[in-house]
């Protein structure tokens, strides 16, 4: 999913890519994109709650050359009080993936974010496809679990057994249309896999392994499938200001 998600939000770099950019990843748990993006050349700051996952995130870090060290920081917070540590338009690029999920409702958070991201900058979304529930417990044959998807509101049982929610691509639209930070593409993410079980082998075979990659970015990329992925994906851009 990582390399997805990465291969999708350069897309929307563009001519940006000729300077460093100021990046923050909310929610930045082990660092993974984090560190992809201070390896490009870009400054990173990374913040995140949990301190288990963030101590992974600080163990990759210090495996990482000097010159890539230089460009990140780790902190400890909560994306929802932005405001403490950062100033309006402090950063180019704004990362929040895997957070909305846990929270009871995204205005807070996606408010925060969204004030600290430059005129331009891009909001980068990885939410669960509220539209999707029931794919999930059908495609592993659990009937009784796609039929409440069914009838019940946007909550599931995630595979840590923990209470979570998901988001429909339309609320998230209009909520960011609300901050000026209007939605430019979505994609979806977790397609064909998403049934898979955690501890599931990649293919061996190098060939079947580029095919399943290039199986998920096409479906992620193109309807019906994208629709019934089991993440969101979704890119914004802040309104300039004038």
């Amino acid at each position: 999913m990582a390399r997805q998600l990465a291969e999708q939000l350069a897309e929307h770099f563009g001519a940006r890519q000729d300077h460093p950019l100021r990046v923050l990843d909310a929610g930045c748990g082990q660092a993974t994109q984090s560190l992809r993006l201070a390896r490009a050349g870009h400054l990173v700051t990374g913040l995140d709650a949990d301190p288990v996952t963030l101590g992974a995130g600080q163990a990759a870090l210090e495996a990482e050359p000097p010159e890539v060290r230089a460009r990140v920081r780790l902190l400890s917070g909560d994306g929802r009080e932005c405001g403490r540590w950062f100033g309006p338009g402090s950063f180019d690029v704004v990362l929040c993936h895997g957070v909305l999920m846990y929270l009871p409702e995204p205005g807070p958070l996606l408010a925060s974010l969204a004030r600290v991201l430059a005129p331009g900058g891009l909001l980068s979304l990885v939410a669960r496809n509220g539209a999707a529930l029931a794919m999930r417990a059908g495609l592993t044959g659990d009937w009784r679990g796609a039929l409440q998807a069914f009838d019940s509101r946007p909550h599931y049982t995630d595979r840590l057994g923990l209470a979570t929610r998901a988001d429909r691509l339309e609320a998230l639209s209009t909520t960011l249309a609300g901050m000026d930070v209007p939605v430019r593409h979505w994609y979806g993410v977790g397609v064909f896999t998403d049934a898979a079980p955690d501890d599931a082998p990649l293919p061996a075979d190098g060939r079947q392994l580029a095919q399943l990659l290039d199986a998920e970015e096409r479906a992620g990329r193109t309807d019906p499938y994208r629709q019934v992925a089991a993440l969101l994906h979704v890119v914004g851009a802040k309104r300039p200001v004038g």
